[in-house]
């Protein structure tokens, strides 16, 4: 069994672009009037915020967003950064400009074409020079990030920043990794400290709950699957089941009142 605090949530969809107006709408189903439309990271200047790919914006805005709810120095913490796929829009553009012009490919989208390009921004706009872990494990992407963050607490770790997203596929990568929309969410987990308290094990998948009104409103997303989570802590569920693998979840206890 592995355990945390959950210290600072934060979140970020098209229409709920805050933890607050995400919690609103589980509770009446309302969105906010005007939302933001882009995601707009502070931690970088604005010609990098313009250039951002949508990924590494909101990656950054709710990586922020969770530190700044925690009441924690971001530069201080370790992280891990969960993407099902990265940025595909960018990868749709390198194959498409390798396939006809070689020649005209822009180095400025190649090196954000990387899986690692969120969390290196993040280092940088942070300056955090502390460990920051980028993976990819398809649609149980979270589930594996949120047992990397756990396991890092268990060996030591007082806080781990989990940041995970995925945005919207084009051109013929859509057909084999589909997906719509944009979607962030991030947690400061602690090892003591406020908020809600986490119990997590490894186990069979025996049964997964439907899904919830976030994960409802964004489940053409490849990382929708994250918000089983989030829907439990904006409704005070109690249990849950992760899916973590193609066979197996990860079985999740909430202590709200802790």
């Amino acid at each position: 069994m592995l355990h945390a605090r959950i210290n600072g949530i934060a979140y970020w969809s098209d229409g709920l672009d805050s933890w607050q107006a995400a919690c609103q709408y589980v509770a009446d189903g309302q969105l906010p009037a005007e939302p933001a439309r882009r995601p707009s990271p502070q931690l970088l200047a604005a010609n990098e915020r313009r250039r951002a790919p949508d990924t590494v914006a909101v990656a950054l805005d709710v990586a922020l967003a969770a530190c700044n709810a925690a009441g924690v120095d971001p530069a201080q913490l370790p992280s891990v950064f969960a993407s099902c796929h990265g940025e595909l829009g960018i990868t749709d553009y390198m194959c498409r400009t390798l396939a006809e012009d070689p020649a005209s490919l822009s180095p400025t989208r190649f090196h954000n074409s990387v899986h690692n390009a969120a969390a290196g921004y993040w280092t940088i706009g942070a300056g955090a020079h502390t460990p920051a872990t980028a993976l990819s494990a398809g649609p149980w992407s979270f589930a594996q990030g949120l047992l990397e963050a756990l396991v890092q607490l268990a060996d030591g770790a007082q806080q781990v920043l989990l940041v995970s997203y995925d945005g919207a596929a084009s051109g013929p990568l859509a057909t084999q990794a589909p997906s719509a929309g944009l979607l962030g969410t991030a947690l400061v987990l602690g090892r003591d400290g406020p908020g809600p308290s986490l119990q997590v094990q490894w186990g069979p998948t025996d049964n997964p709950a439907q899904p919830g009104p976030l994960q409802q409103r964004v489940q053409a997303n490849a990382g929708a699957a994250m918000l089983a989570l989030f829907d439990a802590l904006a409704s005070g569920q109690t249990q849950l089941q992760l899916a973590a693998g193609p066979a197996h979840s990860l079985h999740v206890g909430i202590d709200h009142a802790a």
